[in-house]
C-alpha cells in the first residue's frame, strides 16, 4: 500500500498544515455517478442565482496559499493554487469542467469548500509519496503535456514518488503519469489546508463528502490525515 508522508521540514515550515488523503479501491469510472452530477449542477445553480460564490484570493483560505507560494518563490497570481484557478474558472464561465466522475467529484468538493484538491492513480505511482522541498534535480511532466519535462525550483514544495514529481508548487498542477482517468481503479485524493486550527473541521467535512461521493462506486474507501494536528 502506498504511504503518504509529510516531510518534517515542511511540517516545521507550515505547522498548521493538515492534509486529508482519501483512498478508493475498485473504482468504477464508466458507470453513472448521479450524486456527483447533482453536486456540480447545484454549485452552478447557486452561482447563477447569486446565492454562493467560489472563494477568491481575498478569502483567508486562498490568501494563505498565496502567502505559502510566495514563501517558496512562486508568484501565485501567475501560477495559481489549484482551488484558486478552479474557482476563477467557475466564476468566469458559470460551469465547472466535466473530466471524468472521479475528477469531477474532487473538483466539486474542492471549490465548494475552498480547499485545494488533487488525485493520483496509485497504479502508476512508484513507491511511497512524500511532500517535501525540491532540490531542483527532480523532473516533472505536466498533465496533458507528455513530451514536456520540467525541473522544479530548489525549495519549491512538491509531491514526489521514487520516479519523479507528482505535483509542482505544492498543489498547482498534477503530473501526466499519475493522472486519474475513467479507467483508474485505485486512486488517492488529497485535500489540504494550511490552517488546521481554523479550517480543520472544514477539511474533515470535505473529506467525508468526497468519500460519500466515491463510496457507491468503489469496493473500499478510507481516509487518513497528515500533519501536526492529524490526530486532533
Amino acid at each position: 500500500m502506498t504511504a503518504f508522508r509529510l516531510a518534517p521540514a515542511v511540517a516545521d515550515a507550515f505547522p498548521g498544515a493538515l492534509i486529508a488523503v482519501v483512498t478508493a479501491t475498485g473504482l468504477r469510472g464508466h458507470e453513472p455517478w448521479p450524486a456527483t452530477t447533482a453536486a456540480l449542477q447545484e454549485l452552478e445553480r447557486q452561482l447563477a442565482d447569486g446565492t454562493w460564490q467560489p472563494a477568491d484570493e481575498s478569502d483567508p483560505r486562498i490568501e494563505a496559499w498565496h502567502t505559502a507560494y510566495r514563501s517558496f518563490g512562486t508568484n501565485p497570481r501567475r501560477i495559481r493554487p489549484s482551488v484558486d484557478a478552479l474557482g476563477r474558472r467557475l466564476a468566469k464561465k458559470g460551469a465547472l469542467p466535466r473530466i471524468n466522475p472521479a475528477v469531477d467529484s474532487y473538483n466539486a468538493v474542492s471549490v465548494r469548500h475552498g480547499l485545494p484538491a488533487g488525485a493520483f492513480d496509485l497504479d502508476h505511482v512508484t513507491g511511497d509519496v512524500e511532500i517535501r522541498h525540491a532540490d531542483g534535480s527532480e523532473t516533472f511532466t505536466p498533465l496533458g503535456e507528455p513530451d514536456t519535462v520540467e525541473n522544479p525550483r530548489p525549495g519549491e514544495i512538491i509531491y514526489t514518488d521514487t520516479t519523479d514529481v507528482l505535483t509542482r508548487h505544492w498543489n498547482h498542477r498534477d503530473s501526466h503519469r499519475t493522472r486519474v482517468t475513467q479507467d483508474s481503479t485505485h486512486v488517492a485524493f488529497a485535500l489540504e489546508t494550511l490552517h488546521a486550527t481554523r479550517d480543520g473541521r472544514l477539511l474533515r467535512t470535505a473529506a467525508d463528502e468526497l468519500r460519500e461521493l466515491l463510496a457507491p462506486h468503489a469496493e473500499r474507501t478510507a481516509v487518513h490525515y497528515l500533519g501536526p494536528d492529524a490526530g486532533a
